[in-house]
């Protein structure tokens, strides 16, 4: 399938950032009373994709995100279940917990979702790139050149590095991995925002999200926290049909494994998020 990518021109004013809704209806109907809350528009709400995913209500999230009319672009999850894929194309390692979980929460999802919904996922693009604070900005998901590829705070600037030359970007908002983090170098920006359908690991049931703003035509970010009716989404996920180790990580804040994540990311489990 063509790459895509969504080419909103100039922006202004303040910018919502957030990814991995993970079909957490109740987390994103907080961060949408966030947004009206703070007067920012629909259209300036920017997810960085994978808007189903573990949760217990795929399509009702879907259907919302739709009638909120935020821009998001695709996550691995989107790009698999619009192909009808066999799997979620997460890149977990193959035996893995993980990928074990994904062969329940994954086909679950394909399950629910209606086809005015797979419809609406096809129309998302893979990339969004704006102007903002005389800055150039690429979104992607896991990288500009994976989708599925973990980044992480301690990942080598010589590995993000490249995305900047290749997208001729100043910053890029990026997600997948789960964690927020920002990593500043040579006047470049990358700038996870974290996820809001699933805690950071961080022992805390609270989720994640950004707020950009251009006072004075000069760039400034700021990580949140979003509080949400988490115990409403651990209850709805034990239907028997998701893992239960996923709807108990909503409620501890601590994920069932840290396979996924380099030694540092790791060890700072349960120690909260080092920003």
């Amino acid at each position: 399938m063509d790459q895509i990518t969504e080419k909103l021109g100039q922006k202004s004013g303040k910018l919502l950032v957030f990814g991995g809704v993970y079909s957490n209806l109740q987390a994103l109907e907080a961060l949408k009373q966030v947004a009206e809350q703070e007067g920012i528009a629909p259209e300036n709400c920017i997810c960085t994709g994978d808007i189903v995913g573990y949760c217990a209500q795929p399509e009702e999230t879907v259907q919302l995100f739709k009638l909120w009319g935020a821009k998001s672009i695709v996550g691995n999850v989107e790009i698999q279940l619009r192909e009808n894929a066999a799997d979620c194309g997460c890149d977990f390692r193959e035996g893995s917990r993980c990928d074990g979980f994904s062969q329940l929460w994954y086909p679950y999802a394909q399950s629910k979702l209606s086809e005015n919904s797979l419809a609406f996922l096809k129309t998302l693009p893979n990339y969004i790139n704006f102007r903002y604070a005389n800055q150039k900005v690429n979104v992607v998901h896991g990288s500009y050149f994976n989708v599925s590829e973990f980044i992480f705070k301690s990942t080598p600037w010589a590995t993000k590095q490249p995305n900047f030359k290749a997208t001729k970007s100043d910053i890029i908002i990026a997600g997948h991995c789960g964690l927020p983090f920002y990593h500043q170098k040579e006047n470049k920006l990358w700038l996870n925002p974290g996820v809001i359908g699933m805690p950071a690991n961080d022992g805390n049931p609270s989720v994640w999200y950004a707020i950009l703003d251009d006072a004075q035509n000069t760039l400034s970010f700021t990580h949140k926290t979003l509080n949400y009716n988490y115990k409403l989404t651990s209850k709805l996920m034990q239907n028997d049909l998701l893992p239960e180790e996923y709807s108990r990580t909503i409620v501890t804040g601590i994920w069932d494994n840290t396979e996924i994540l380099p030694a540092i990311e790791s060890g700072l489990q349960g120690f909260g998020i080092q920003l």
